[in-house]
């Protein structure tokens, strides 16, 4: 019997019916959320932000004229119909 009554507290069961829950007022929170301080701003974290922003768009550009390049490469293949060359 005593192994039974052991598996249902392990379980919770007669925990929770036994003991009341405290109450949200009496709980306190794990976490503790700073105020904002607007006085100081992050600048390493505002730089790192646009300049991610900045790399990227960089490099979107880049490939852009890259493809453009290619399409108008094999454009120009498409439409020269020399039978010398082949």
């Amino acid at each position: 019997m005593a192994a039974g009554l052991r598996a249902v507290r392990r379980w919770g069961l007669l925990a929770a019916a036994a003991s009341p829950s405290p109450s949200p007022a009496f709980t306190r929170s794990v976490s503790v959320v700073k105020e904002a301080n607007n006085g100081q701003p992050n600048w390493l974290g505002v730089g790192m932000a646009f300049g991610t922003s900045a790399v990227l768009w960089a490099f979107l550009i880049k490939e852009h004229n890259e493809d453009v390049m290619e399409y108008e490469r094999r454009k120009q293949e498409r439409q020269h119909k020399c039978t010398g060359c082949s």
